[in-house]
């Protein structure tokens, strides 16, 4: 019998038959029908066993159709009563796929990263996989990798791979990061600076995101540890956090800049980007190998080609004019 089907064909063939002529025997049904006469009797013993026809007695034996409502309805109401059984066990097992999913889910969704090499291990290959983006908040004190030790961002900025950076202000006197960052932005990446980060955290290709756990003041007593976090709304809120303080960061030109109305050179140019990042004199002096009077004066020749006579004004001019 046919999926839904009430009757199987020859039976169905035969009732339709047996409905036409009101009675009949059996070797006219299986001649109407096209049937065998073993199958037509068959069939006609089904439908009387299933109500849907009578057998009457005489000279010879024939049949009769009986209305279908009853013997059918009846058969009609206990599958339906059987579809919704299986309606309410479909919904209660899709139920516990989908409780079983979330949770299976969610383990996948977010990993434990345990010590400081695992982690550096997996900086460094979110960085040889990334196809589109890299963004970064570096915080001073560097937690696993110091940005000289990141030897991954300039293959991947070789191979297209756009590099958005947001350094902490701190991390900028460091010795020997501003060079590294000076070189990274030759290379291509994008840098910006800010006072302070909220957190240290890595993200490639908007997929997948880096954010150490464990806090600054606990960095002697506890081995790092950090979250490996995959596409989740979670994510998306560390997206966010991001974009939200790259609007705010001040852009880091550090070289190849373009100040329209002076012929400054390079050093005035990192200068200037130091500068408006917020950084001391006597900071921006060792940075660049030279004086504080040196960087004062400097900064005295960028006032002038302003139009300013204020270091706040100098930095307004400096960000309406399109230098940084």
């Amino acid at each position: 019998m046919e999926d839904g089907a009430l009757l199987d064909p020859v039976q169905d063939r035969v009732y339709r038959v047996l409905i036409r002529l009101a009675s009949a025997g059996v070797d006219e049904v299986a001649r109407l029908a096209e049937v065998r006469p073993d199958d037509a009797a068959r069939a006609l013993h089904a439908l009387r066993d299933q109500g849907l026809a009578a057998e009457r007695a005489g000279e010879t034996t024939v049949f009769v159709p009986l209305a279908p409502d009853v013997a059918l309805g009846d058969r009609l109401l206990r599958r339906q009563a059987a579809l919704e059984d299986a309606r309410r066990a479909v919904a209660a097992l899709s139920e516990e796929f989908r409780d079983t999913a979330r949770r299976r889910d969610a383990d996948r969704l977010v990993e434990i990263v345990h010590g400081r090499t695992a982690l550096r291990d997996r900086l460094r290959t979110v960085q040889a996989e990334a196809r589109e983006e890299i963004l970064w908040f570096c915080r001073a004190n560097p937690l696993a990798m110091p940005g000289t030790e990141n030897t991954e961002e300039p293959g991947a900025l070789s191979r297209g791979v756009r590099y958005r950076a947001i350094y902490e202000r701190g991390l900028l006197t460091d010795p020997g990061e501003l060079t590294g960052i000076t070189e990274s932005v030759r290379l291509g990446e994008e840098a910006r600076t800010l006072p302070a980060l909220p957190v240290r955290l890595a993200i490639a290709d908007r997929r997948t995101a880096i954010c150490p756990l464990v806090p600054d003041g606990e960095r002697g007593f506890v081995e790092p540890t950090a979250a490996l976090v995959r596409r989740s709304e979670l994510l998306d809120a560390l997206l966010a956090l991001f974009e939200s303080h790259w609007e705010r960061a001040t852009p880091l030109r550090l070289s190849g800049g373009v100040i329209e109305e002076s012929d400054a050179d390079v050093s005035e140019k990192h200068l200037l980007s130091l500068f408006v990042a917020g950084l001391p004199d006597k900071s921006i002096a060792s940075q660049l190998g030279v004086s504080r009077r040196t960087v004062q004066r400097r900064l005295d020749r960028l006032m002038s080609i302003a139009g300013v006579d204020t270091r706040t004004g100098l930095a307004f001019q400096a960000a309406r004019r399109g230098w940084l």
